[in-house]
């Protein structure tokens, strides 16, 4: 495996992602302008959605069918 390659690192990038999307909710709970807590929270949304397709993504190889 060379260097930067590591089988988990997107996975783990994702999981970086949804911990910044809850930690940006529990911001936008304590803010109290509506307009910018709608901001963090779409923010938070778009950032969970994100992070949700990198921690979930499938890596096994696909299995062919031989004809």
């Amino acid at each position: 495996m060379a260097r930067g390659e590591h089988p988990q690192r997107t996975p783990f990038y994702g999981v970086c992602l949804l911990s910044v999307a809850f930690l940006a909710c529990w911001l936008g709970s304590s803010i109290h302008v509506t307009w910018l807590t709608i901001a963090v929270y779409v923010l938070a949304a778009v950032i969970a959605a994100v992070g949700f397709l990198m921690t979930f993504r499938d890596y096994s190889p696909s299995v062919r069918r031989k004809r």
